[in-house]
């Protein structure tokens, strides 16, 4: 079958700045799967179609359901706001593509579509702050180290770019604006122009028009984009606004201009060009009124340059005093640490330590799936590799959950299986919790409750799941009350699916089998926790997804009657 990705960037998020073909990838998809909020602003365009929406840091269970659903032959759209090729979904659409070996000639066509940017939109509602060489750099250091965020503010205000600073803060992350803050200070002006721009053409559009020194004084969220201008960005009439630089050649008020068309490209015309500053085979350089190249740590721009009948609107403070007071116009100083930053930085990156760096190692610990008791010696081993910074947790899910940072998490596991340990990984995974069948003396289920763990513990899925397992009728450990649950009861096995163990609205599974032979209880979960693994949307619950689907192979789902109306809980849940 040949299915359809369409990568899709839909802009700011009001329809009248969609692209005509953003819309057409949308109403032709089968599939439209995106963040939350997305979905909501392009609801409009999904009647009739699968959706499948899930919330922050679910980017990639999105890109993975996308290709899942392409390889059955479905059109997919994959929808994210402004444009998809800019930390948007194309990147990583393509990185999972690309994990499942795919190329250009296999059957899933890929196609992105472009959307109008932030720093497109936000500036365009500003003025024209980005007239001029300009950059985007990403606050969020959640997948990208601070240090090169660092590094990469402080290359672009030497430079002298515009800068769009997208996820400028966040309830969790506050210090990022701050600390960006204060390198930009380093190299820009207090007066700095800075615009401030939340939901650009969307209902709650803001907009606010502040400085460089003042910018935090003013609400800054996920949803805002922030521009800051360079050196000789100024503000007229509530706009920012970054001059081309068409005042070095031009006189933006005559009619007639000094240099005819022929002569604007001529040397003598540009002095700061390359050719003039920095000529080959040692030839000579064009006088510019600064001092030679290898004696200055600065560029200066000269005066010359500046026609004087630019507007003074548009020249710097110390330019525009001089030629107001009739005196010569300075020199324009500006730092010339780009290119030094940069390849400071890149020398950093190179030659760094190959020392691996450390990660959150996290799993699960236990005795084993039936035997619920620790060893003294289990213990101590398991205390050693937490470590005095690590964290041990008790689950009711009869497991112990540990946390540490280490540069070697395969010499943790290996020294906790050596113990005699079972260890498994967590997360949106699948985990067995079985009973302890009365220490084993009712043992019977046993086997079959070990091999359901060796096959599928820890399987990742689209969220956690629990399989519990009780080795008779009495059903003491809540076997029934988990998302799937078997029962050991007169030699043959009782099935339950869908139950839900927290909210005030929890109930037990629906029995949905009795009697299961027992030679073919792990065939009869293996295809339940298939389907679930195939079709089940990410982030969404195996109660919630039984529901949905209304039949799991030969067992269908009946909607139970509430006793008495339960107000959903807040979180949504």
């Amino acid at each position: 079958m040949r299915g359809k990705l369409l990568i899709v960037g839909f802009g700011p998020g009001s329809v009248d700045h969609m692209t005509k073909r953003a819309r057409e990838a949308i109403e032709e998809s089968d599939v439209i799967i995106g963040y939350k909020t997305y979905i909501e602003l392009v609801r409009d365009l999904t009647a009739g179609k699968e959706i499948i929406s899930t919330g922050m840091t679910e980017e990639v269970s999105r890109a993975q359901a996308a290709v899942k659903w392409a390889e059955r032959g479905k059109t997919v759209a994959v929808i994210s706001s402004g444009d998809a090729g800019l930390y948007g979904m194309a990147g990583l659409v393509y990185e999972v593509l690309i994990e499942k070996g795919w190329t250009k000639d296999d059957p899933i066509e890929v196609e992105v579509i472009p959307g109008i940017s932030a720093i497109h939109s936000c500036a365009a509602l500003l003025g024209a702050p980005i007239m001029h060489d300009a950059c985007t750099i990403s606050l969020s250091d959640h997948l990208t180290p601070w240090e090169l965020i660092e590094k990469r503010l402080e290359a672009a205000a030497a430079a002298d770019f515009v800068i769009a600073l997208y996820n400028p803060k966040s309830g969790r992350r506050t210090r990022q604006i701050v600390e960006a803050q204060r390198i930009l200070l380093r190299h820009r002006a207090p007066e700095t122009p800075v615009g401030l721009v939340k939901s650009a053409y969307r209902e709650r559009q803001q907009i606010v028009l502040t400085d460089l020194a003042h910018m935090l004084d003013h609400e800054i969220g996920m949803l805002t984009t922030v521009i800051i201008g360079n050196s000789t960005t100024f503000v007229h009439d509530g706009l920012m606004i970054t001059p081309r630089g068409y005042q070095r050649k031009y006189h933006l008020t005559a009619a007639v201009q000094p240099l005819k068309p022929h002569e604007r490209l001529r040397k003598e015309a540009e002095p700061w060009a390359l050719e003039q500053t920095k000529p080959l085979n040692g030839g000579p350089v064009l006088e510019t009124g600064g001092e030679p190249e290898t004696e200055r740590p600065r560029v200066s721009l000269p005066s010359a340059s500046l026609p004087l009948s630019a507007s003074s609107a548009a020249l710097p403070a110390a330019a525009r005093q001089a030629k107001e007071s009739g005196s010569a116009i300075p020199p324009v100083d500006r730092p010339m640490a780009a290119k030094e930053v940069a390849e400071d930085a890149l020398a950093a990156l190179t030659h760094r330590s190959m020392r691996p760096a450390p990660v959150l190692f996290e799993a699960a610990v236990s005795p084993g799936v039936a035997n619920k008791q620790f060893t003294p010696e289990q213990l101590i081993v398991l205390a050693e590799v937490v470590g005095p910074d690590g964290k041990m947790t008790y689950t009711p899910d009869h497991y112990m959950k540990i946390e540490r940072l280490t540069e070697d998490p395969a010499r943790l596991t290996a020294r906790l299986v050596a113990a005699g340990l079972t260890v498994m990984p967590v997360g949106e995974v699948l985990t067995v919790k079985a009973c302890d069948f009365c220490d084993g003396e009712k043992k019977d289920a046993i086997p079959y409750a070990e091999e359901l763990a060796r096959r599928f513990g820890g399987m990742a899925l689209p969220k956690e799941l629990k399989l519990g397992v009780n080795g008779c009728g009495m059903a003491c450990y809540g076997a029934v009350r988990e998302d799937i649950g078997i029962v050991y009861r007169k030699g043959k096995f009782d099935l339950f699916l869908g139950g839900k163990t927290v909210g005030r609205n929890a109930h037990p599974g629906q029995l949905v089998a009795e009697g299961i032979p027992k030679e073919e209880i792990i065939t009869v979960i293996a295809d339940i926790i298939e389907h679930y693994k195939e079709y089940g949307h990410p982030n969404e619950r195996f109660h919630k997804f039984f529901a949905r689907v209304k039949q799991i192979g030969p067992f269908r789902h009946e909607e139970a009657t509430a006793a008495a109306a339960v107000e959903t809980a807040a979180c949504g849940d």
